[in-house]
């Protein structure tokens, strides 16, 4: 649990409210047009802030392989949004479903009695799609909000293409990449590009130099402060239900929700891009910033309750047409797994760049499968056998008919049979263990932790333990359990924002003034992504009187030391002060 350090009222020293401009702004000329940049953050992120509000990433835009791919990504994300909305509405307003599904005889008086119904005798015409639409006042209601959403979709859109534009005349004059060798470079070889450029044309005044770690306090700023606060369990994500225990919830839709009230909303700590707000650092105003915090959350879960009905439609749309054709072709599909959104931040180190997580996560993917796989209960494996075997009975039979005959296939709901049947069988097997694998999970979960490089200390040699794994379960989840969560969290962030953000915030306000130091040309970051081991390392991963930090001040796990290792093992050019 989070251990909360000693209270202080006491008001800060007079002047230290005062904000500190650490970086200038110059933009003359084309050649100049990257010198002395006052928002380095969105240069390094997002790139020149002035262009655009939400311009792209410049570390996105490396990973997303240049201008024509991420303008390409934009242009479909668009038509997709367009397509959803567009077909659901084809759906429920153009479709006679009576002539579709047979119920009623087509009112055709050339058509012989005995003709098959082609899709376009299911098709209403236009007219009459035209009254049905107009006749349902929330369709129209509906249409009209995706219309404003698009609207503000493409504009934002469109001022992005500004920042791509600039972010592409930056790799090819100032780094010297050209756009189709993009992709042969990596994220080191664009970094060292940016370090010599400061040094021979500053982007930044305070500093003659900038080093990676300085890059990468401004990629990961604010990333860094969640995943110390996971680190400090802080965060209201883990939550204890009856009948189920523990329980760990963590969507997309909270996480952004999450930063927006910390970091990017009208009542965020944070200022700008770079500083918190002054307030935040005098500890007298702890209190009514804890408050308004707390309002604010509470704002805006009533505001993700109110959009809740329009939210959870549009994910059981898009769930319905992104994962509909895979289940049918691969029933199996929802059983694969994958690392969870609480197991991405739980197992990132300080000053981990994305793709870099992604890689290592990747590697521990296939002994954390392994892993899960190694628990088989002896009585579903008995009753997977036979329920297989009675499935696949029929299923053998239906199919050898329909090969015999295709007309078998005209037959009511014989399709629907054997699909059903099929998920049957795929569903038995998967709870039936290979005979011939000797698993052990004790090497298993070594194995894991080699690339994961974070398990809970009472892991250790409790492999065996369905305790273990149902709480390896909450980081390595089932593929429909992520797809159940993403379709619940509509209706369950508004109650996280609500009843459970409140009583944390006088804390969330407290880790962020004592956790925050300010590094002259770099801004407000977390201290812990400094990677100071002695004033946030745990005795137990260091020499004695290597570290003075008390124990609400160290990173759990061994982050500290464990993200310092990774950072100077992906940097060997860093040298740490």
């Amino acid at each position: 649990e989070y251990r909360r350090l000693e209270d202080c009222e006491e008001d800060s020293p007079p002047g230290e409210e005062e904000e500190e401009q650490l970086l200038l702004h110059v933009t003359e000329g084309p050649t100049d047009s990257w010198h002395h940049i006052k928002d380095l953050d969105s240069f390094f992120t997002k790139i020149s802030w002035h262009i655009s509000l939400t311009p792209p990433h410049i570390y996105h835009f490396h990973q997303r392989n240049g201008f024509a791919c991420v303008v390409l990504s934009d242009v479909l994300e668009l038509v997709q949004f367009l397509f959803v909305v567009t077909f659901s509405t084809f759906l429920l307003c153009c479709v006679d479903y009576d002539v579709l599904f047979a119920t009623r005889p087509l009112n055709h008086s050339h058509v012989p009695e005995h003709a098959k119904v082609t899709l376009p005798d299911a098709v209403l015409p236009a007219p009459q799609c035209a009254r049905r639409l107009r006749g349902s006042g929330w369709l129209l209601f509906l249409l009209v909000l995706a219309g404003a959403v698009w609207l503000c979709r493409l504009v934002t859109a469109l001022r992005r293409l500004v920042g791509y534009w600039e972010i592409r005349s930056f790799y090819i004059r100032a780094l010297g990449i050209p756009a189709e060798e993009l992709c042969n470079h990596s994220w080191q070889s664009v970094q060292a590009r940016l370090l010599a450029l400061q040094r021979r044309q500053p982007l930044c005044v305070p500093r003659r130099e900038l080093t990676e770690l300085d890059i990468h306090h401004r990629i990961l700023r604010f990333r860094n402060y969640t995943v110390a606060m996971v680190n400090k369990s802080l965060l209201p994500v883990r939550f204890r239900l009856p009948l189920l225990g523990s329980v760990v919830f963590l969507t997309r839709g909270l996480q952004f929700n999450l930063e927006l009230l910390l970091f990017r909303g009208p009542a965020a700590l944070f200022q700008n891009t770079w500083s918190l707000r002054p307030q935040v650092k005098r500890a007298g105003a702890r209190r009514a910033l804890a408050r308004g915090l707390a309002r604010a959350a509470v704002l805006l879960g009533v505001a993700n309750l109110a959009l809740c009905p329009c939210v959870l439609g549009w994910r059981l749309l898009l769930a319905f047409f992104s994962y509909a054709e895979g289940l049918k072709r691969a029933p199996g599909s929802l059983g694969a797994r994958r690392w969870s959104l609480y197991a991405r931040h739980y197992l990132r180190h300080f000053n981990e760049l994305g793709h870099e997580l992604h890689a290592r996560l990747g590697r521990g993917h296939a002994p954390a499968t392994k892993y899960m796989d190694s628990f088989s209960s002896p009585l579903l494996a008995v009753l997977a056998r036979h329920v297989g075997f009675f499935a696949g009975s029929v299923l053998a039979v239906l199919i050898v008919l329909t090969v015999y005959d295709e007309d078998v296939l005209t037959v009511q709901h014989i399709l629907t049979a054997i699909t059903l049947l099929g998920l049957v069988v795929t569903v038995a097997r998967s709870f039936i263990p290979d005979e011939h694998s000797v698993w052990c999970p004790e090497q298993l979960l070594q194995r894991v932790l080699a690339h994961v490089h974070y398990l809970p200390e009472h892991w250790q040699g409790r492999a065996r333990r369905a305790e273990t794994r149902a709480e390896m379960a909450q980081l390595f989840q089932y593929k429909a359990v992520f797809i159940l969560e993403e379709l619940l969290s509509p209706l369950v962030t508004p109650l996280i924002l609500i009843f459970a953000f409140p009583p944390r915030a006088l804390d969330i306000v407290d880790f962020f003034r004592n956790f925050t130091v300010e590094v002259a040309g770099v801004g407000d970051i977390c201290s812990f992504a400094q990677l100071d081991v002695r004033h946030h390392g745990n005795p137990q991963w260091l020499s004695e009187g290597h570290t003075e930090a008390p124990p609400e001040r160290q990173a759990e796990h061994g982050k500290t030391e464990l993200s310092l290792m990774r950072f100077a093992l992906s940097n060997p050019s860093w040298r740490p002060p």
